[in-house]
């Protein structure tokens, strides 16, 4: 096997790899909005229900 064929071989190899891990980079920063907005209601909602 060439040099050439050999890192263009770990070249796939890397971009795979690091396919899903980019992937779940939109689904994480939506995962965090959610539990922040979550947050702000329970926070809203003891405060309209303070004495």
């Amino acid at each position: 096997m060439s040099n050439r064929n050999i890192m263009l071989t770990t070249t796939l190899l890397l971009l795979l790899g690091a396919a899903p891990l980019l992937g779940a980079c939109n689904t994480t920063a939506g995962a965090g909005k959610d539990i922040s907005k979550a947050g702000e209601a329970i926070e809203n909602s003891a405060n309209r229900n303070a004495p």
